[in-house]
């Protein structure tokens, strides 16, 4: 049964008995690629799903449904990360794995030259065969790294509340984000723009 308010015009409903079957796999995938985390993933979309019912009442019609459900899941993996049982000790979180010396020289300058991207990044990444690669990529990013990249990358969040998420420093955050980079963009060289280059 779809929910219609009259109050916001033509063609503006709720439809929550089609929610599972409409939004429940791309939410999860929204969700896995954050949390890194399938148990997890599959918790918050349920709190999602949960949340909507409950606030159904407070959907403007502003946007649509299914923008409207990634709004309430944003704010249930902000709930998933604040939870202390999840919280690892920073030493976890860094490790001595890939030194700077692997990727720059004495002199901050890059000891191999990436390969040339293309001519617009933009055309790479519409494509959905770089964005397989690149959730290929983040999932083999340890620990939390891929979580806090995802959050200051694709949430946009501030340094500050990343690091009152995961309580650490700005230090070991900016060293984490720094590792996050470069192992991403290890990945995407020998797997994307690499093969890119080379024709395959």
């Amino acid at each position: 049964m779809s929910i219609i308010d009259p109050s916001k015009g033509k063609g503006e409903t709720l439809n929550p008995e089609n929610w599972g079957k409409d939004y429940a796999d791309y939410l999860f995938r929204y969700a896995l690629v954050r949390l890194r985390d399938r148990q997890g993933a599959e918790d918050v979309v349920q709190e999602t799903f949960l949340a909507a019912l409950k606030g159904k009442d407070q959907f403007k019609g502003l946007s649509s449904e299914r923008t409207w459900l990634v709004g309430i899941l944003k704010h249930k993996m902000m709930d998933y990360f604040r939870k202390p049982s999840r919280e690892l000790p920073v030493s976890g979180l860094i490790t001595s794995e890939d030194p700077p010396e692997e990727f720059f020289d004495l002199n901050g300058k890059w000891q191999v030259k990436p390969s040339s991207w293309g001519d617009s990044p933009m055309d790479a990444l519409e494509k959905k065969e770089f964005w397989k690669t690149f959730e290929a990529c983040m999932s083999v990013l340890p620990g939390r790294l891929a979580q806090i990249f995802a959050l200051r990358e694709f949430e946009g969040l501030k340094n500050e509340e990343i690091c009152n998420l995961f309580n650490v420093s700005t230090t070991n955050l900016n060293v984490m984000l720094f590792r996050s980079r470069m192992r991403l963009a290890r990945c995407l060289e020998t797997n994307w723009f690499g093969k890119k280059a080379k024709g395959e």
